[in-house]
């Protein structure tokens, strides 16, 4: 633990101005980032007597080891910047919201020529239209179901469009009228878009109007005595109401607002936000979070907007934000709203009628969603746990492994020979440390060999990562000199396992035991899980270690095993069907996609690109005459593919066909 007076700055030092802070630890890792209106007051706050502070603040700055800081000239860009910090190094002492789920929303990718619906879950993307995020697909699913009959836009893929396109007949969307059928002409690209267009305002919540014209089209076509139409139109309007009323009304006045309500304890904290438009829930998610830092329902609120509207600007920042605690600078957060949506924003408490009672409503949603985060976490932390425990006793290792790493080894045949890692942290995959290797020391099939390499050059990369960091300098150079400056962001192979585990026996187990004395790397344990009979084998031992069938210890390196194995398996596949996709171009040194992909286009196939002389080959835009001079010589080197057959003729094909951009005219079968 450092002394904060060790590193406080001298007096003065700080500027009496907005900022963004940053706290390091002796490593250079950052470890908090804060805001100020006041730089020298908000620093001064943490070194004053540490019994004085909360001991999560107290915790922070006994492990820092520096603090610096960045002057900005506005609040505004304070808060922006500490979103964006928070973001880019992921600071183990700040509150980070985790979503419970992934939530899933409805998409109109009106950035493309025939805009598209369909349900997407992530980041969101440019030139799309979101609505929600809903709870659960199928309820997206179904609403969309309803609305395809007054609105037949477009839902299929690219693929299964283009192949429309290809034979001259819609899909059976197109023949049950909930599709307009835009692939075979039905529609302009214009009269699809404006469908769109009116699929996305009902969503939006403007939906009264469009009734209303249903209605009068409906009476009208009746009093025409065009009694097919007006029934037609009839059920329009009844699945459009059935679609508003999936989602409930709340507010009378048609308001549009987000609503976030917090429930907290001493350790964890569950946000759940209501999106509201039109008076209707449209859409509901939720976090929670580890109270990691001194912070209120105030400090939660704000972190929680930062959050939420952080990547978001116009309608999707909603004209008003109800929260039950004001954050501390609230004309800030009001400006910084505003900046993001173009407009004024509303942030308030609810006091009384319709959005007070919603309120409460949104706060119970988070009462029960702390509750069932407490339930699933305390269950599962108690098996994971014992798991840990019995690995530990097993393998009669001095505490219980927080950190197991595994490898796995996989090829074809002695093909494509590659490599994984896979981690768990307290019991649990943490995706964003896996890793994936190229097997480079020999060609062809040997495990041993293998697994030695991957070993060796995932721990070689430890080590270099500890002298970056000066805690570990070599034994033979007595003055490594000052570490390197780091950036503070988390490194890839920066944080040691305390246990290895192979996938294999004695002979993998060995290779990767040795691959780590070689390197003088000896608080390791290594252990290796054998498929045939689930044994669990230490180095130099004899007889493997058996553990009871119903051991959560051998349930656990039994996913971990697993879990390197998927993951092994699915990058050597990806690399197999890049090979068997790869042509003679590919093997030109300088050639990209896209002057790849002009060469195909322009002469129609790679067939008919061999037989072209080097100044037709010049005649592509982007080729140059040694370009073209180096394509002609790699096709005339490139070894002609066997004649294609049709399997169910026996026919020699001839290949006068284009090939696809970017695609080899050679045709390949897998053994």
């Amino acid at each position: 633990m450092a002394d904060p007076s060790s590193y406080r700055p001298e007096p003065g030092q700080i500027p009496d101005s907005p900022g963004v802070y940053k706290f390091r630890d002796e490593h250079r890792r950052v470890i908090y980032v804060g805001k100020a209106k006041s730089l020298r007051q908000r620093l001064a706050s943490y070194f004053q007597d540490i019994a004085g502070l909360h001991p999560r603040t107290a915790t922070m700055v006994t492990t820092a080891a520096s603090v610096e800081w960045t002057v900005v000239s506005t609040e505004v860009e304070a808060l922006q910047l500490e979103y964006s910090w928070i973001k880019e190094f992921d600071p183990r002492f700040n509150v980070k919201y985790r979503d419970d789920k992934s939530y899933p929303s409805l998409a109109v990718t009106l950035g493309e020529e025939y805009p598209r619906v369909q349900v997407m879950r992530g980041p969101k993307k440019k030139g799309v239209r979101y609505f929600g995020p809903y709870g659960h697909a199928w309820a997206i699913r179904e609403t969309v179901d309803l609305m395809l009959r007054v609105f037949p836009v477009r839902t299929c893929s690219a693929g299964v469009f283009k192949r429309s396109a290809q034979i001259g007949r819609p899909c059976l969307l197109g023949y049950i009228g909930k599709c307009s059928a835009p692939c075979v002409g039905k529609v302009t690209p214009e009269e699809h878009r404006e469908l769109a267009e009116d699929f996305c305002d009902f969503m939006a919540g403007r939906t009264g109007t469009y009734l209303s014209r249903l209605e009068k089209e409906m009476h009208a076509a009746a009093e025409e005595m065009e009694y097919e139409k007006a029934a037609r139109l009839r059920d329009d309007i009844g699945a459009l109401r059935r679609a508003m009323e999936k989602n409930a009304v709340v507010l009378a006045d048609a308001t549009d607002a987000d609503l976030i309500a917090v429930a907290e304890d001493e350790l964890e904290a569950a946000v759940q936000i209501f999106h509201v438009r039109g008076g209707r829930v449209r859409g509901q998610r939720g976090w929670v979070t580890d109270k990691v830092e001194a912070v209120d329902t105030a400090g939660l609120v704000e972190h929680a907007l930062q959050q939420l509207y952080g990547e978001e600007k116009g309608e999707a920042v909603p004209k008003e934000v109800l929260v039950p605690a004001l954050p501390e600078d609230t004309p800030t957060l009001n400006q910084w709203l505003a900046e993001r949506r173009g407009s004024q924003v509303s942030l308030r408490i609810p006091q009384r009628g319709d959005k007070k009672a919603l309120m409460e409503t949104v706060h119970r949603n988070a009462l029960q969603s702390l509750a069932l985060h407490k339930t699933k976490r305390a269950s599962d932390l108690t098996t994971r746990s014992r798991a840990l425990e019995e690995i530990a006793e097993a393998l009669d290792l001095d505490s219980a492994p927080l950190r197991i790493e595994c490898f796995d080894i996989s090829h074809l045949q002695g093909d494509d020979v590659v490599a994984s890692m896979v981690v768990f942290e307290d019991g649990l995959a943490r995706k964003s440390e896996y890793r994936r290797f190229q097997i480079k020391s020999h060609l062809g099939q040997d495990d041993v060999r293998s697994m030695h390499e991957v070993v060796s050059r995932r721990f070689r990369r430890y080590l270099q990562e500890k002298l970056k960091t000066g805690e570990w300098a070599p034994e033979d150079d007595g003055d490594a000199g000052p570490a390197p400056e780091d950036d503070g962001r988390p490194k890839r192979f920066a944080y040691p396992p305390q246990l290895v585990v192979v996938d294999g026996g004695q002979p993998q187990v060995a290779a990767a035991k040795r691959a780590l004395e070689e390197l003088g790397i000896d608080d390791v344990a290594v252990c290796g899980l054998a498929k045939r009979l689930e044994e669990v084998w230490l180095p130099g031992e004899d007889d493997p270690v058996v553990l009871p069938r119903t051991s959560e210890g051998l349930y656990l390196l039994q996913r971990v095993r697993d879990e390197a194995h998927r993951f092994a398996i699915q990058y050597q596949r990806s690399k197999r069907g890049k090979r068997l996709k790869s042509g003679p171009l590919d093997e030109v040194p300088g050639l990209g996609e896209s002057r790849k992909q002009a060469l195909v286009k322009h002469f129609g196939s790679v067939k008919k690109l061999k037989q072209a002389t080097i100044d037709q080959i010049c005649e592509v835009p982007g080729i140059g005459r040694k370009t073209a001079e180096t394509v002609a010589a790699a096709l005339a080197q490139a070894v002609p593919a066997g004649p294609a057959v049709n399997t169910a003729t026996g026919e020699i094909i001839e290949d006068e066909t284009p090939a696809p951009a970017g695609a080899s005219s050679e045709r390949g079968t897998e053994q």
